[in-house]
């Protein structure tokens, strides 16, 4: 099994609309290529306070599918829809990571 995480960079003076990006972005990730997917997370970005460093990041995603093909054959048919979307709720660039799972409890 592979993990596709995105996260969104958290950066001085950047914008990140949670509300939108769980209320509406995911909904539609979800409705486009849910199918695919064993599973789907998000986790918000809590700044935990002295004695730790700052929050690094807005949002996390995490996508976790059975191969980077399964997950390629449902997202690439609506990659423009998904990414145009990006606007409505950051200003920041995603980063995208893909892993293989090796151990999960």
């Amino acid at each position: 099994m592979i993990r596709v995480t995105i996260l969104y960079p958290k950066t001085p003076g950047s914008r990140f609309d949670f509300d939108y990006y769980v209320s509406t972005h995911m909904p539609l990730s979800i409705a486009r290529i849910g199918h695919a997917m064993r599973s789907v997370s998000v986790e918000r970005g809590l700044d935990p306070g002295a004695p730790w460093p700052p929050q690094s990041f807005h949002a996390l995603c995490h996508f976790v599918c059975d191969s980077k093909e399964v997950f390629e054959k449902a997202f690439l048919p609506h990659a423009a829809e998904l990414q145009g979307d990006l606007a409505n709720y950051t200003d920041v660039e995603a980063i995208i990571s893909m892993s293989s799972i090796e151990l999960e409890r």
